[in-house]
């Protein structure tokens, strides 16, 4: 049996097209282009039965790297924690005050941006500093 080489992963969401436009600013992510026979995402949308028009939305790494994400309209709200988060590598390789000083720069990029920051954990014998987030329909992520 062959072993799954790509992956995709995929949020639960009221709002897909907005939350995936804010992944990609936080990832550095891209709007792959529209199907063919379509010149935008609009066109494509308006196209679909009504009770479809802005179910879904997605995103991608320009690379090619990293997963897709993909962006699905649900009917009920978030009520719990993840179970599966997102840790956006933003202080790779760094340690101490230098690394929470990148952490504390991106999360105040990401705050411009819609996050909302629940706690920063700072950094004690066993792990480095991390902080905590939520995105803007309140799905917990970290900035490690």
């Amino acid at each position: 049996m062959a072993s799954v080489k790509q992956f995709q992963v995929t949020f639960d969401c009221a709002e897909p097209e907005r939350v995936a436009r804010f992944w990609c600013e936080v990832l550095g992510y891209e709007v792959p282009p529209p199907p063919p026979g379509f010149t935008s995402w609009a066109g494509w949308d308006r196209a679909l039965p009504p009770e479809r028009q802005g179910s879904a939305f997605a995103c991608v790494d320009p690379t090619g790297v990293g997963p897709r994400l993909y962006f699905q309209r649900v009917p009920e709200g978030k009520v719990a924690k993840n179970r599966v988060h997102l840790d956006v590598r933003a202080g790779t390789g760094l340690v101490g005050e230098e690394r929470l000083a990148t952490l504390q720069a991106e999360c105040a990029r990401l705050i411009a941006l819609g996050a909302t920051h629940v706690q920063t954990l700072l950094a004690d014998e066993e792990n480095e500093s991390c902080i905590v987030m939520q995105d803007l329909e309140g799905n917990e992520f970290c900035l490690d």
